[in-house]
This record gives structure tokens, sequence and C-alpha cells, in this order.
């Protein structure tokens, strides 16, 4: 076997064991979830699981990493956060929208570590690191709001990514609960369609406040 060969076969082990560790963890917890099952599920075995992430909890952080790593990939493929940074917040809190009402077992992780008091994330250099480049891209778009007079000057970029961020995950981590007491689905089309238009009104609502160019003017 080529070497090439051999790296995608590995890669392919690999990303089985993530998909399939990031389901029994997100259902199951960090306590819960079981090294067998998740070997029974894939087609490796304990040995190449252990041999791969060292234990179960390097495999848990393996699944935190990746976990966050795609929400930060997108995030850093906003595009127009010069020339248009209301499009580009907008943008932006429509992709993390997007991926958590498509990624429910992200939202569970990120809440059962967060009961766990955030045990093991702090240990994962990876993931702790993963927080600066969503804050950068935020940082950015409010500074190129501000510099074309389109953005308030008092804004700080972590408290909008915790409104767009909360905003999503409630939405996700609440739906059951949601329903009983209200009768309304959350995850419905409809309802999905008219949250995400929400959203981005109300980010750009709240940047944009006092502010009295907008979009669109350019007499500055």
């Amino acid at each position: 076997m080529t070497g090439p060969t051999r790296r995608r076969d590995s890669d392919r082990t690999r990303a089985d064991i993530i998909a399939v560790a990031t389901k029994e963890f997100a259902d199951k917890g960090f306590a819960g979830a079981r090294v067998d099952e998740i070997t029974a599920k894939t087609h490796t075995t304990k040995r190449m699981i252990y041999y791969y992430y060292g234990d179960k909890e390097g495999l848990y952080q393996a699944v935190l990493e990746a976990s966050y790593g795609k929400i930060r990939s997108l995030e850093q493929k906003v595009a127009h956060i010069d020339d248009d940074p209301i499009a580009a917040v907008r943008a932006l809190a429509e992709v993390t929208f997007d991926h958590h009402a498509r990624n429910p077992d992200f939202i569970r992780i990120v809440a059962g570590e967060n009961i766990l008091k955030g045990a093991h994330i702090k240990n994962s250099t990876a993931v702790q690191s993963m927080g600066s480049p969503a804050v950068d891209v935020l940082g950015s778009i409010l500074a190129a709001g501000r510099a074309r007079g389109v953005f308030r000057d008092d804004v700080d970029a972590l408290d909008v990514h915790l409104a767009i961020s909360s905003f999503c995950f409630f939405r996700v981590a609440n739906r059951y609960t949601w329903k009983s007491l209200f009768g309304r689905d959350l995850a419905s089309t409809q309802a999905r369609a008219t949250h995400r238009t929400m959203l981005g009104d109300m980010i750009v609502a709240f940047l944009t406040a006092g502010v009295e160019e907008h979009a669109g003017t350019d007499d500055a």
C-alpha cells in the first residue's frame, strides 16, 4: 500500500470514528458514551481508536475540536467585509444560524460540556485557540462598518458573537420544551425561515442604532 493511499485510508477511518463518536457523546454525554459502542458502529477496532486518540478523553477532545473547527471554518469564509459590512455581519449571523440548525449534535455536545463546567475543553489547546478567529472575523466586520460610518462605535465584537450564538443555540437546545409550552415547532420550515431573517435584522438594527448614515449611503 502506497503512502498517499495509506494516509487516505487513515483519514477516512478517523473521519468515521469522529462521526460516530460525535453522535454517541451528543446522545449520552461523556460519562454515558462507551468506546465499545463506538467501536461496534465503526469499521475499526478499540485498539485502533486508542492508537489514534490515546483514551476516551482524547477521543472526546477530538470530537470537540472537530465540532468547533467546523463552525470556525465556515465563519472564516464570510465575504464582503470591507465593501459591505452590513451584508457581511448578516451573512455571519446566517452562517451560524444554518450551522446550528443543521448540527443539533453540536448543540448537545456544547451543552453537555457546560454541564461538566468545561472540564475537558479547558484541556484542549486546539479548541481554546479557535475562540480568537471567531471574534477576529466579527472585529474586522465591525471595524469596516465603523470606518464606513454605518456601525456604532461602542460595540464589542464578543458581545455581538454572544448575541448571535445565544439566539442560534437556544432555538435548537430548547426546541422540545418550547413546543410543549407554546405549541410551536422551532424546527419547522416556516419558523426557521422567519428566525433566520429575524436574527440578521436584530443584529443589524443593534449595530446601526443611533447611526445617521446606513448602508447604501456613501456621502461621507
